[in-house]
């Protein structure tokens, strides 16, 4: 059985995917479809969540099993997650700016022979940036981020011009001290 989904942004209206897995998938599958038809950073953190038909968060299902009472996306599989018309899902990419995505499944049909699934059949928009910066964010990621700025390097000597390439013997000095050898073997 194929299950369809409908995926919405609160950010842009005229954002719109629309995904067609087969049952047998998990929801791990539907996160790498995510990923990959919006190309965000895999390396990011994010969640699926059950939703009530208000889309309050219900149960949630993480990357990685996180221990006791946890579900992970990879064990999650859509025909057990989905018991009912129009369920609703929260995928939640952004946990800083607790932002996310509104997924519905929307009905299902027969598989097609030739098709590989999952598939997105239908793509309108640009997908929302996957991290946004408010302005205490904004503040610790400079403070972490080293500018690359090519202006700058003009007279400052690369560390591994000092330490690697043996150019500049006067930087590292020599070191001819037997001392501190002998005394290691008393």
């Amino acid at each position: 059985m194929v299950y369809k989904f409908i995926v919405l942004s609160d950010e842009d209206e005229s954002f719109v995917r629309e995904f067609e897995f087969l049952d047998s998938h998990t929801l791990m599958d539907f996160h790498n479809m995510i990923q990959d038809e919006l190309e965000y950073d895999k390396s990011q953190m994010a969640s699926f969540y059950l939703a009530t038909d208000n889309w309050e968060k219900d149960e949630e299902f993480t990357l990685f099993d996180m221990g006791a009472g946890s579900s992970s996306m990879e064990d999650a599989i859509l025909d057990d997650v989905i018991l009912r018309k129009n369920q609703k899902l929260l995928y939640v990419f952004d946990f800083f700016n607790e932002r996310a995505l509104f997924v519905e499944y929307i009905g299902e049909s027969e598989e097609i022979e030739d098709i590989d699934y999952p598939v997105c059949t239908n793509s309108k928009g640009l997908p929302p940036k996957q991290v946004v910066f408010g302005a205490s964010s904004r503040g610790l990621y400079n403070s972490i981020v080293v500018s690359d700025d090519d202006d700058d390097d003009d007279d400052d000597t690369e560390i591994d011009d000092l330490l690697l390439n043996g150019n500049n013997d006067e930087a590292l000095g020599d070191f001819e001290n037997d001392d501190i050898l002998d005394e290691d073997d008393d």
